[in-house]
């Protein structure tokens, strides 16, 4: 008799396991994919315990119950947003997401002040990108945003926007807090999360890539900047 309840309900969970396989997304799967081994440990206990060995059977069973707590408490931890670069200039506040690559802005002054650029109007950019033509480094990062956002926008440029005719640049001494901006990072980074939050970046950006020049060359100064904090070689 025993022989048969541990067969039945071994074909039972196996049954469940399967239904569990074929019904569930692959991303919720992954995440569920922590309870496998207390799952397992479960199954070892109902087995020892229905084949006459409860000494080692309920042992067993009382470690799987812990092994879920564990991994419930693990799922519920809040995972840390993704990270976002912010490069300032004069007249704009522009946000890089780590993860998709994607790039949005805050106009500081002028006619547009305070609007994003994900909401102006592609005549709008225009107008803004006039507007800002004396100074370079917003001329840089509006570019790198135009360019993401209207592909080949270059091709079809009017003469009187001056594309690349911008002045020079005036960037000051970067500070240790837009290091870190630029950067996405915390105060206090590691020299490891530094040079991964270069790579990663460097991968979006990269002007062998289709990214920006002027992107590419401060977030590899503030990565020279940080390490040089921490008294490693760029």
């Amino acid at each position: 008799m025993s022989a048969f309840l541990t067969i039945v309900a071994v074909i039972g969970f196996l049954g469940l396991g399967f239904w569990y396989l074929a019904t569930t997304p692959a991303a919720a799967l992954a995440r569920q994919l922590r309870y496998v081994v207390p799952v397992l440990v479960t199954l070892l206990g109902i087995v020892a315990t229905l084949t006459g060995r409860p000494a080692l059977g309920l042992p067993v069973l009382g470690f799987a119950v812990t092994l879920f707590i564990r991994a419930r408490n693990a799922g519920c931890v809040s995972r840390q947003p993704g990270r976002q670069s912010t490069v300032r200039s004069a007249m704009l506040d522009m946000m890089l997401d780590h993860d998709t690559g994607d790039m949005d802005g805050t106009v500081l002054a002028g006619n547009f002040e305070g609007r994003q650029l994900s909401v102006l109007a592609e005549d709008e950019l225009f107008d803004l990108l006039r507007e800002i033509a004396d100074d370079r480094e917003s001329v840089d990062l509006l570019e790198a945003y135009l360019d993401r956002r209207l592909p080949g926008w270059r091709d079809d440029a009017q003469p009187d926007l001056g594309t690349g005719q911008a002045g020079p640049r005036h960037s000051g001494a970067m500070t240790e807090q837009e290091a870190h901006q630029i950067l996405g990072l915390e105060a206090g980074a590691t020299i490891v999360e530094i040079r991964k939050a270069h790579r990663k970046l460097m991968q979006r950006v990269h002007p062998d890539l289709g990214g920006s020049d002027f992107l590419a060359q401060r977030i590899n100064e503030a990565k020279d900047f940080l390490l040089r904090i921490h008294g490693e070689r760029p």
